[in-house]
C-alpha cells in the first residue's frame, strides 16, 4: 500500500493508492481519505480513480469515479518533444497540465503556477517522499495524486522513451 501525505508526516492523510483486485490484471484504486475530504468539504471532483492495468502490468487504463469514461494510461504520460522528462496530462475540465519530472522531485504546473511538489526525503527521515499541494491545486486533488502515481508507476514499470 502507498500512502501519500500532503505536507509532513503528521499532516492528515490525502489519499489511499491499495490493491483492489487482480484476476485477470491488477486493479488498484487511489480514494482520497474520509478525514482529508470532512476537512475540505469545498473540494469537489471524483473521489477516488481506479487503475485497470494489462497483462504484466502493461499499460491500461483510468477510470475516475463512476464515471464510465476510461483514459488510456498513457494519455497521462505525453511528451511535447522527443527526450523531454515533462509529461503531460489533460483534466476532466479541459485543462493541460504538466509534471516536471527527476529522479527525486516533481513539480505540476499549470500554464503559469506551480500546484504541487512531490520529492524524496532524506534517508534519516522517517518517511519516504511528500507531496505539498498548494491552495489552486485542491480543486483537482484526485487528478494530481492520480497522476502523480502514474508517472512514479511508469518510472518503476519502465513504460516509455
Amino acid at each position: 500500500m502507498s500512502v501519500f501525505g500532503r505536507t509532513n508526516p503528521a499532516a492528515l492523510l490525502t489519499a489511499c493508492h491499495i490493491q483492489a483486485g487482480h484476476l485477470p490484471n491488477a486493479v488498484y484504486r487511489l480514494t482520497r481519505e474520509p478525514a482529508w475530504s470532512q476537512r475540505h468539504p469545498s473540494i469537489m471532483g471524483p473521489g477516488k480513480s481506479y487503475f485497470y492495468f494489462g497483462p504484466e502490468y502493461a499499460p491500461g487504463y483510468i477510470i475516475y469515479g463512476n464515471n464510465r469514461n476510461t483514459l488510456p494510461m498513457l494519455h497521462f504520460l505525453r511528451q511535447h518533444r522527443e527526450g523531454s522528462t515533462s509529461r503531460y496530462f489533460t483534466s476532466q475540465a479541459g485543462k493541460d497540465y504538466k509534471w516536471r519530472i527527476s529522479p527525486s522531485r516533481m513539480e505540476l504546473f499549470d500554464s503559469r503556477t506551480i500546484l504541487a511538489v512531490w520529492e524524496l526525503s532524506h534517508p534519516d527521515d522517517e518517511y519516504h517522499a511528500r507531496l505539498i499541494i498548494r491552495p489552486p491545486g485542491l480543486p483537482v486533488v484526485t487528478e494530481i495524486v492520480t497522476t502523480l502515481a502514474m508517472n512514479r508507476m511508469a518510472q518503476q514499470l519502465r513504460w516509455g522513451p
